[in-house]
């Protein structure tokens, strides 16, 4: 995963299909953010910052996959932590043009 390659972008895209585009912030700083409706709970971590996967444990973030959606940006850093079946979405920028982007979709 890249810096500045649509991570946040895409979690903007994803809340605005439940009606919540005008709460994104980027969770950089507070590990976790939560967006809520009528309908549904989504949660966006970026646990970049956290210096080891125990971390995670230790905010309970493993205790959220059972409360809503989770979007975890580079999860690749706790993958041990993230539950048996999730999707992958990998993001990098395009090697030929600065303002397209690759997305790679996986299901575990």
């Amino acid at each position: 995963m890249n810096f500045g390659s649509g991570k946040t972008k895409f979690v903007e895209g994803f809340l605005s299909y439940f009606g919540l585009e005008n709460e994104i912030s980027s969770p950089t700083f507070t590990i976790v953010n939560e967006y809520k409706n009528d309908t549904v709970t989504i949660f966006h971590f970026d646990v970049y910052r956290l210096s080891d996967p125990s971390e995670f444990y230790e905010i309970g973030g493993d205790e959220y996959f059972d409360k809503g959606i989770c979007l975890i940006e580079w999860g690749e850093l706790i993958k041990d932590a993230l539950p048996k079946n999730y999707i992958h979405i990998s993001f990098s920028k395009d090697e030929k043009d600065d303002d397209k982007r690759r997305i790679t979709i996986e299901n575990t």
